[in-house]
């Protein structure tokens, strides 16, 4: 098959809260099913490789997410958005998910350049939104419950070009107000669910491995099934500690 190529965007940067996890589960999920998966790593000043099948941004602390706005939308956004546009995916965490939309506004003003690859606007407020958080995300035509953390001071809000990836069951979201969790546009997602989120959650690793290996052969793909277990039971652990009583 032919190999996916992942593109890792500003690994030194952007990546906190364990979110380099998020790699090892396509890593693994793809070595389990007989895919080879090449990891690209390009950092500021880098051009965006044209071959890349998913682009992964990750979080960061507001300083490092200011090093690299500007340059990400600078050298490296209008090719996003074109792969995107051409069926890659894009798979983006926290910071990550504030520069794929419009931009974000600092609690004292300043203005971080998003790229517009998602509609969607962020403006921090001085109070965090930090917990455990479930949401109900509607895919292929089910209802799929993904759980993770969430630790973001901005509120996010959506344009009528995006949809949320979730409707919020327990947690803030979005904006703590709006009941909205991420946003998706085509196969591009944003969120805000650390964890890392992808192992507690592998029918979603699964999800965009598929679009990755559809948009890499040009054919539609069902991916075997893997043995879960652990990564259910994992998942079932962090529903029942979101759900508990008095949990912030």
């Amino acid at each position: 098959m032919t190999p996916i190529r992942l593109v890792h965007l500003y690994p030194r940067e952007l990546n906190i809260y364990a979110d380099r996890g998020n790699l090892a589960v396509f890593a693994r999920r793809t070595a389990w099913r007989g895919i080879d998966l090449e990891v690209v790593e390009v950092g500021h000043g880098d051009p965006l490789p044209a071959d890349g099948h998913i682009y992964y941004l990750g979080g960061g602390q507001d300083r490092d997410q200011a090093m690299v706005a500007e340059d990400l939308a600078r050298t490296k956004g209008r090719e996003l958005i074109a792969r995107v546009d051409d069926g890659a995916v894009l798979f983006a965490v926290c910071g990550g998910y504030q520069l794929a939309g419009h931009g974000y506004t600092g609690v004292t003003g300043e203005r971080m350049p998003g790229i517009g690859l998602l509609d969607a606007d962020t403006i921090a407020e001085p109070t965090r939104l930090i917990g455990d958080i479930v949401i109900a995300a509607d895919s292929d035509g089910g209802t799929h419950t993904v759980v993770g953390f969430e630790n973001h001071a901005g509120r996010t809000r959506l344009g009528p070009d995006a949809r949320p990836l979730g409707t919020v069951v327990t947690g803030n979201g979005n904006n703590g107000q709006d009941g909205t969790e991420g946003a998706v546009r085509d196969r591009a997602i944003g969120t805000y669910l650390h964890g890392p989120l992808l192992p507690k959650n592998p029918w979603l690793a699964d999800r965009m491995l598929a679009w990755a290996i559809e948009f890499a052969t040009g054919d539609a793909v069902t991916l075997d099934p893997l043995d879960d277990d652990m990564e259910t039971a994992a998942h079932a652990a962090a529903v029942a500690r979101a759900r508990e009583p008095n949990r912030s």
